[in-house]
């Protein structure tokens, strides 16, 4: 799914233009419910968004260590009012993102927040800042934003004055060495200190669909391998015989058969809502990121691969399933009910490690999702025993009952040991505990698979199975692509990047032993005596490149080296930033360059640390003082370029002067960017004149 969804990206990154231009996707207006209140009254101030068609703005109500940039208010510090709560979000869209791990809000078209404040004197001045981020659905193009909001003054109706003792939400965050007030940034934080799952801005591509709809597929065809099971297959014919010998017209035993085969989907899918309830998606983030649903689900696992592999069986009490038993004799519609109750129960030593696996997958996902997928899986696993009552004859066809079903059994227990895995591996990513490194995940992994392929060959037996003198050519097939599977591991042991398990693995970053070649290593830049660069103690640049994160920094050292300079205007946020970086970085000819030919220069424009008060500055696009690294960043983008989203790779000479090179946005083409930089080095060789107006259309 992701190569189909990068594959898309590359598409229209190829084929969208670059315009030279400011775009305002979202326009500010602000309200309040009430214009008159009481001394101690409470009113809700109003902030309404118009939002572009094809844009979206993302939401304040999700996780900020997630990926994408919350929708944050600050409001100044004034006495005449106080913040009740946190802002709220007015029905926000929800998209649940494999790449981020976890679910974020947005809106469309239009969207509003509230504020409830409580009024402590008249005319309260209640003003402030809205930084927020909206993004393109057409063309992946995200953009940062600032809204300074100021509201009418409110009329204090007569009534009594409010406590003196009253506290103050906004406190003065000002220190004695008498620095700069910083606005109280207020926002619903879930999951508040968790450490990030991903970074990138979405693009909105339609991940929540795919992935869905990718789950139901899974679940669907889980429920015809639980058919497979030896516990459910030989109930097949026991229950169509049981239709069959009911007697009356053909068409009340297809009525029948229908009853049954959706009293099975029933009972599942109640199963799933009450799940749903438990772990719905308001929980999806912190079963995610949290350390003890991660465990539960890791121990929960290896109980089900322990059961399917034969060390024991997971049952019911006998009592439960002989009262469900008892009600199903009374016949009917109510008896049919309880029959197909009663599969259930019987069938839950085998199903139950199935169905429990798709419902904790399930508890990751969008609201319902557990729901929809007990839906999908009861479906499968209905439909055939409501068509077997309804065409009986279809019985002579079945294979019969054997040791096939256990290998069914044991191939699943793998695969639960297997999946156990990445559960361990999301808190031990979290926490930074260090135990499930990508080497050692994939020696688990290589072990398991390879353990399979030898059951499969019948080199290992477990019990309950049969001893077949030759193995069965499904059963070589199989074994087949499983040992093929386990050879492509290996050489992640060494380093190799195995980008379709990129999803399931843990990061590369948590190799201990790495053979592969990057630019810290085979193309290690001639300039070797980098002085010490400021804020390179938090930021980084891509594959270990020598970088500056100041311009003025970089600036200097070019012309100490006689260098051109690479602007890499990039953000935290910004998944397109990190495609391009992962795609196209990565080609040895672009790393190469980068390294010996370029002073690289990231410049983020999102990022938040505040820089000290002698660097701050008012700017004079917009009037606005100018205090963190991304405010700057992001004011000089605009202002010497004309252009206000990410990524955008700029060339200039060592003086500053932008050489006579258009610049480059989101363009996963390598050869074209390779050229991009010949041309440019060609061009700061030749001492070419710089252009006197910059061009952002290729």
């Amino acid at each position: 799914m992701k190569n189909f969804l990068s594959s898309l990206l590359i598409f229209f990154g190829a084929s969208t233009a670059l315009c030279a231009q400011v775009l305002v996707p979202a326009r500010w207006s602000y309200d309040v419910s009430v214009k008159e209140v009481k001394a101690g009254g409470e009113l809700d101030l109003i902030f309404r968004a118009d939002i572009e068609p094809d844009w979206y703005l993302y939401s304040s109500d999700f996780d900020p260590n997630l990926g994408p940039q919350v929708t944050g208010f600050a409001f100044k510090p004034n006495d005449a009012y106080q913040l009740v709560g946190k802002v709220r979000p007015v029905k926000p869209k929800k998209k649940y993102d494999d790449l981020w791990g976890g679910e974020y809000t947005y809106f469309t078209a239009k969207a509003e927040f509230r504020q409830t404040v409580k009024i402590l004197k008249a005319s309260p001045k209640i003003e402030g800042t809205i930084e927020f981020q909206v993004c393109s659905d057409k063309d992946g193009k995200c953009i940062p934003g600032e809204e300074e909001f100021a509201f009418a003054p409110i009329k204090l109706l007569a009534g009594a004055a409010p406590s003196p003792t009253s506290p103050l939400v906004v406190p003065d965050t000002g220190t004695a060495t008498g620095k700069a007030q910083k606005p109280q940034l207020e926002n619903s934080i879930p999951g508040k200190g968790q450490t990030p799952q991903a970074a990138g801005v979405r693009t909105g591509t339609g991940k929540k669909e795919e992935s869905l709809g990718g789950f139901l597929l899974l679940a669907f065809l889980s429920g015809f391998i639980a058919l497979a099971m030896p516990c459910v297959y030989p109930l097949i014919p026991m229950t169509v015989s049981f239709f069959t010998n009911q007697g009356g017209s053909r068409r009340k035993g297809i009525l029948n058969a229908v009853i049954y085969g959706l009293s099975i989907i029933i009972i599942y899918t109640l199963i799933g809502s009450v799940f749903s309830l438990v772990f719905g998606s308001d929980s999806a983030n912190a079963l995610s990121t949290h350390w003890l649903p991660n465990l539960l689900f890791f121990a929960v696992f290896v109980v089900f691969g322990l059961s399917f592999l034969g060390l024991f069986e997971i049952v019911l009490p006998s009592w439960l399933v002989n009262r469900v038993d008892q009600e199903a004799d009374k016949g009917g519609i109510y008896g049919i009910f309880f029959m197909a109750f009663t599969l259930a129960l019987v069938s839950f030593s085998c199903t139950g490690p199935i169905a429990g696996s798709l419902l904790i997958l399930a508890s990751e996902g969008v609201s319902l999702k557990s729901v929809l997928g007990m839906v999908a899986y009861s479906s499968a696993f209905a439909v055939p025993f409501a068509l077997f009552a309804i065409f009986p004859a279809w019985l002579k066809n079945m294979p019969k009952s054997g040791g096939w079903m256990n290998t069914v059994k044991v191939v699943l227990g793998f695969l639960e040991l297997a999946l156990a895995l990445k559960f361990i591996s999301n808190a031990d990513q979290v926490y930074h505990w260090g135990l499930l490194d990508r080497d050692v995940f994939l020696a688990f992994w290589i072990v398991l698979f390879a353990l399979l392929g030898l059951y499969l060959i019948g080199k290992i037996r477990l019990p309950h199975d049969d001893t077949p003198d030759t193995v069965g050519i499904p059963r070589l097939v199989v074994a087949i692509f499983v040992f093929a599977f386990t050879i492509y591991l290996i050489p992640g042991l060494f380093g190799a990047p195995l980008k379709p398990l990129a999803g399931l693995l843990p990061p590369q970053t948590t190799q201990d032993f790495n053979l592969q070649p990057s630019a810290a290593g085979l193309f290690v830049s001639k300039d070797t005596n980098l002085p010490p660069r400021k804020h390179a103690a938090f930021l980084k640049t891509p594959h270990n490149l020598p970088g500056f994160f100041d311009l003025k920094e970089a600036t200097a050292y070019a012309k100490q080296v006689n260098k051109p300079l690479f602007l890499d205007f990039t953000g935290h946020g910004c998944v397109n930033c990190r495609e391009m970086e992962a795609r196209v970085w990565s080609e040895p000819q672009v790393q190469q360059r980068l390294a010996n030919d370029y002073v690289v220069v990231s410049l983020y424009v999102d990022d938040k640390t505040e820089l000290p008060q002698s660097e701050w500055y008012t700017s004079a696009r917009d009037g606005k003082l100018k205090k963190t690294i991304g405010a700057q960043n992001f004011d000089y983008q605009i202002t010497q370029f004309n252009y206000n989203a990410q990524p955008l790779y700029v060339l200039l000479n060592p003086d500053g002067r932008q050489l006579p090179i258009e610049p480059v946005a989101y363009d996963l083409d390598a050869d074209h960017f390779t050229s991009f930089l010949d041309n440019g080095l060609a061009a700061f060789r030749r001492n070419a004149p710089a252009d006197t107006v910059i061009s952002l259309r290729r």
